[in-house]
């Protein structure tokens, strides 16, 4: 009997109106079989092409999470989170985007469940606005105990990281892992959070378009993700952000 291949799904984070990448990572995900496309948020900001971004993902009816720029641009306490250089690319980027994508925004949930896997921006169990990376080991033992779920995926800091709750004899243990391009090793023992880095504007030190390929199974025994690296027109994203008025600094932030 030949065996049944699991479902191939695509996570994506992180976009920043980065169209070039956008475009690139989704003909990867094709080139790749991927069945299914999920989205933990962040699609606009930083980048020059935040319509286009949001109109593609929502033309593949690609499910969301709300990223903390969409919730800055559709509530005003929530702008307290940006320093001044991102305030000053969230009001541009508010003057590209249409009134449709705004009120689209507003229905974004803050978490997604798919396949038993928790989906956030932020932080499980639905904080959009919060880094892991501020979190010590208490406070994200802490956290693991918010949600049932044994694997989660989370974007917001642009980085690739696998967060690994390890219970006992190893007495809930907290382990920290950078990840990089290829298969993310999971113990099948322990829950984990995965980082998924940057589709638009990585910050790992690699300039490619970042996602995963997850292949969900009864188990984390079963289960296979891919990291992968995807390379696209970094000069015409950089060239766009500049003519379009936001921060340079933004531009440099691709190389």
């Amino acid at each position: 009997m030949v065996e049944a291949k699991q479902q191939r799904i695509a996570v994506l984070s992180d976009v920043h109106g980065n169209l070039e990448a956008l475009r690139s990572v989704l003909a990867d995900v094709d080139a790749q079989g991927a069945a299914e496309i999920l989205n933990l948020g962040d699609m606009v900001g930083y980048g020059p092409e935040p319509e286009a971004c949001v109109e593609l993902l929502r033309s593949r009816g690609v499910p969301s999470v709300l990223g903390n720029h969409e919730l800055g641009l559709v509530e005003a306490q929530a702008r307290g989170f940006f320093n001044p250089q991102a305030r000053k690319a969230l009001d541009r980027t508010r003057e590209m985007l249409s009134d449709d994508s705004l009120m689209y925004f507003r229905t974004l949930p803050r978490a997604l469940e798919a396949h038993g896997a928790l989906l956030v921006h932020g932080c499980p169990p639905g904080l959009v606005s919060k880094y892991l990376y501020e979190l010590d080991d208490e406070a994200l033992r802490e956290t693991f105990a918010l949600y049932p779920h044994p694997l989660c995926f989370a974007g917001h800091t642009h980085d690739l990281e696998r967060l690994s709750f390890l219970p006992k004899p190893k007495a809930g243990r907290i382990e920290r892992k950078t990840l990089g391009k290829g298969l993310v090793s999971l113990d099948a023992s322990a829950r984990h959070i995965l980082n998924i880095g940057s589709v638009g504007q990585p910050r790992d030190g690699n300039n490619k378009a970042k996602y995963v390929l997850w292949e969900p199974g009864e188990t984390l025994a079963d289960t296979r993700i891919e990291v992968r690296f995807v390379p696209y027109d970094i000069a015409r994203t950089a060239a766009l952000i500049v003519e379009k008025g936001l921060p340079t600094v933004y531009a440099d932030r691709l190389w």
